[in-house]
């Protein structure tokens, strides 16, 4: 599996070290995904998500549909 976010579909980002002699090195920085287990009050029933901590907060805030139509994910990730 990617290291994606399923609901605001955060990925990785390519960014350089910089050394003390300015010398440039690639390398990435990957979101803080969690696995969670969400309740789907439509469905009635519990889904199991990869979603990043920001994903999660709005989904505290505003709900699990509702987040997913503030992202403009797919409503077909629910039906898995």
């Amino acid at each position: 599996m990617s290291q994606k976010c399923q609901i605001s579909q955060k990925k990785y980002n390519r960014a350089n070290k910089v050394s003390f002699s300015n010398k440039h090195h690639r390398y990435m920085q990957k979101p803080n995904l969690q696995f969670k287990t969400l309740w789907d009050p439509e469905q009635k029933k519990m889904v199991r998500l990869r979603v990043s901590t920001k994903a999660l907060k709005t989904i505290t805030k505003y709900g699990l549909r509702s987040a997913i139509k503030r992202y403009g994910a797919s409503q077909d990730l629910l039906m898995a």
